[in-house]
């Protein structure tokens, strides 16, 4: 089922933080962790990152170590802030060739935030401009798939959040909301790679459910389809949802959770090596790759005897 387009534009009910790779915007605006009325915060990131890997979690969560810029996560942040600004554009100019044009502004702009990514380029890494031809391929890979000039989105880059019953609070970024006439909504996820290969697609599917989830409990609304939108090769996945669907993402959320604490009372944060292996940038710290995993750092002082499951949350 397909939703109807124009969508109409609905007010948001809180204004969307922009997307910022060093600081999260979700740790200036969402519920504060305060190990009574909200035991931990977790996002469909820092679950998938412990879906493949606990050891991978607790590297980038945990210990909060510095990783590689990565030449594809730049274009993705880069690509996502285009298609949010293109919106803002009257819908007549919503185009390729001015599409084209934002992406050295976004570039620009993402530098003068994280400046060391222009070590990216020269040596062993890829040629600038090349890369930025990549990033235009992507967007106009986009037109292929919709036309903006036809959408309005209710809302971009949408902070969500929900308290769950167990006090676990569910929070990320939504990249596009569309609100049909007849109240309908459909969620959006732009993804620059390639729609997954078999055995993937339901680890890809559990993002747009965790989202589905939290919009249900925020607005008592199951979203009628999720999307994904994969620029890499130009594919469109739909999925329609029922309550049955987000009930049982409740519950496997929740067992994530559990396992989550768990690991963090024992300290075994133990690696799953996997195909995924190749794109870790851990492989220094990983026993499976030859490497020392570092020890466990002490916990800051206000967050000493809490679980706090996820203190940021990474651009998707």
């Amino acid at each position: 089922m397909s939703i109807p387009v124009p969508a109409s534009v609905v007010p948001a009910p809180a204004p969307a933080p922009a997307r910022r790779p060093v600081e999260s915007p979700a740790e200036r605006v969402s519920t504060p962790v305060d190990g009574v009325e909200v035991l931990g915060a977790l996002s469909p990131s820092r679950a998938s990152d412990f879906m493949t890997c606990p050891l991978m979690y607790r590297l980038r969560t945990v210990d909060r170590l510095p990783e590689e810029p990565s030449p594809d996560a730049a274009r993705g942040t880069v690509v996502h802030k285009v298609l949010e600004d293109l919106f803002d554009l009257p819908a007549s100019d919503r185009t390729p060739e001015r599409a084209a044009d934002m992406l050295a502004p976004a570039w620009s702009d993402l530098l003068d935030i994280e400046p060391a990514l222009a070590d990216m380029f020269g040596g062993d890494g890829p040629d600038q401009a090349a890369w930025l031809a990549s990033c235009r391929t992507v967007l106009e890979r986009y037109f292929d798939l919709e036309d903006p000039r036809r959408l309005e989105p209710a809302e971009r880059e949408l902070y969500v959040e929900a308290l769950l019953e167990s006090r676990l609070l569910l929070r990320g970024f939504v990249d596009r909301v569309d609100v049909a006439p007849d109240g309908r909504i459909r969620v959006v996820d732009y993804k620059t790679g390639r729609s997954p290969g078999e055995g993937f697609e339901a680890k890809a599917l559990f993002q747009m459910k965790f989202y589905a989830l939290v919009i249900w409990r925020l607005r008592g609304i199951v979203p009628s389809v999720l999307q994904l939108v994969y620029l890499g090769n130009g594919e469109i996945v739909r999925y329609e949802p029922d309550e049955h669907d987000l009930l049982a993402t409740e519950r496997k959320v929740e067992a994530l959770w559990r396992a989550i604490r768990l690991a963090q009372e024992t300290g075994d944060w133990r690696p799953s090596p996997s195909r995924l292996c190749d794109w870790c940038s851990f492989h220094q710290y990983c026993p499976t790759k030859g490497g020392t995993v570092p020890p466990l750092p002490e916990p800051p002082a206000p967050l000493a005897g809490r679980a706090d499951a996820s203190v940021d949350e990474s651009a998707d």
